[in-house]
């Protein structure tokens, strides 16, 4: 239930390729899990009702998606069937006996395990995952795996309509990266501290013989972490930290830095993906396949050739020079990140940010002063309306006409847009060769990527 959700997607097509017959439903079918789905020759019902749960199945997984309310949540107490949430399926099928590597954290999550994934393959150490994204190497977001190793992008969000709890809680970790720990799901976290605690009981599980890997450039972080009992290695930008950063420089082709181990040179390594972010996110990664002893050209090889993932700074094309990127950055700080690697690496180029508030957290107002710093290395921002939030007051909700009207305060040429249409014929009119555009969405966007190639190749 809830089937097209990128997570429940690839736990369906890991149970098909396990030998089950599986079927599912959901209300928001599209590109590209449904394309997945279809291939995998798995039916999806349009929509939920009862009647999706003829013939009588075996076992149904439900999707946090899905509220109690919902007319198969419904079915599922009449009919007596035998239910568990998505992560707890994960963890029964498939982590149980292996050494399960979970990639926390608000940011970074899905590209660092695709990175942690690819790499441990491209060192004949195939492992299981399960990821946020379709990895380029393997062309999906998931594998069964031929090593003790299996991959998993942890998420705290809650778990199903019956277990408030994070869902990383259920992933058996024996080594755990966190990334960044910031304020992020308003719809089901209060504060930050709230988020705190969650990670706090992430580290309350980790066994004494596992690893936590955490970014100590975030104090947050730094402190959460310190209550493992198991051992702690610190990475980062801080010269202190046990694996660090020097000679940073991204350039189009990629990020170009040298690795530091102990205060020793470990590496000069590149990142096929631009940025500061993807730097850390291939430090962390490093540190990781060190203490499970891959030899250091098998890493820095492995990096260097690395795909990357859908859907992370992924340019879907270039037509008449102009470049089309698309980018899942929702959150303020992801989206400064985004645009500063874009900037180093299209630098001397217009930076066209597209962006459209989608989650929960982002159509409300918490975030509303946060983003006006987060375009600062766009030269043009078009911003789309966001659907409203439901049983929430306007004085609540964000507002993409004030991001407009906050930005042009900075002297950032800024728009906002009641819909897709609107911005495509936009674009159309003031795009020139040499543009880079990039799409920032969590969500399908109307398709915008691909209808906009369209536009600039007539």
């Amino acid at each position: 239930m809830g089937i097209c959700g990128t997570g429940m997607g690839s736990l369906a097509g890991m149970l098909k390729d396990s030998g089950y017959t599986v079927t599912g439903s959901d209300e928001n079918i599209y590109p590209p899990m449904s394309d997945f789905l279809a291939a995998c020759n798995i039916e999806i019902k349009n929509g939920y009702a009862a009647e999706n749960l003829a013939p009588r199945p075996d076992l149904v997984v439900v999707g946090n998606t899905i509220r109690k309310t919902n007319p198969e949540a419904l079915a599922l107490a009449e009919l007596n069937l035998h239910y568990v949430s998505f992560p707890q399926a994960l963890g029964h099928y498939f982590l149980t006996g292996k050494t399960s590597l979970v990639v926390t954290g608000t940011h970074g999550k899905t590209t660092t395990s695709s990175l942690l994934a690819t790499l441990l393959h491209k060192a004949n150490l195939t492992p299981g995952f399960m990821v946020g994204g379709l990895v380029q190497a393997f062309g999906r977001n998931y594998n069964l795996g031929s090593s003790p190793y299996f991959v998993v992008e942890g998420d705290e969000y809650d778990t199903a309509f019956f277990d408030k709890g994070p869902k990383f809680l259920h992933y058996q970790p024996h080594t755990a990266i966190v990334t960044s720990i910031e304020f992020d799901h308003a719809d089901i976290f209060a504060d930050l501290e709230a988020i705190k605690d969650a990670f706090a009981r992430l580290m309350a599980i980790m066994p004494e013989d596992g690893c936590v890997v955490a970014c100590f450039d975030s104090p947050v972080v730094k402190d959460i972490t310190a209550r493992a009992a198991c051992r702690v290695i610190g990475y980062g930008l801080d010269q202190e930290s046990e694996w660090t950063i020097r000679n940073l420089n991204v350039k189009p082709e990629g990020t170009f830095f040298d690795v530091v181990h102990k205060g020793e040179f470990y590496s000069s390594c590149k990142s096929p993906m631009p940025g500061r972010h993807n730097a850390l996110n291939g430090l962390a990664v490093i540190a990781v396949l060190d203490r499970l002893g891959l030899a250091k050209e098998d890493i820095v090889a492995g990096l260097s050739g690395f795909e990357g993932v859908r859907r992370r700074q992924e340019v879907r094309g270039v037509v008449n020079d102009i470049t089309v990127i698309d980018d899942f950055a929702h959150h303020p700080t992801a989206v400064r990140e985004t645009l500063a690697a874009l900037r180093q690496a299209y630098d001397g180029q217009r930076l066209v940010a597209v962006f459209e508030p989608r989650t929960n957290s982002s159509r409300r107002r918490i975030f509303q002063q946060d983003y006006v710093s987060s375009f600062d290395r766009a030269d043009l921002v078009l911003v789309r309306e966001p659907v409203p939030l439901k049983d929430f007051p306007t004085d609540q909700l964000f507002s993409s006409q004030q991001l407009a009207s906050d930005l042009r305060a900075r002297n950032i040429d800024a728009l906002s847009f009641s819909d897709t249409d609107t911005i495509l014929a936009h674009l159309q009119d003031t795009l020139r060769p040499g543009d880079v555009v990039a799409i920032l969405s969590n969500g399908g966007f109307d398709n915008i990527h691909m209808r906009l190639l369209e536009i600039l190749g007539k």
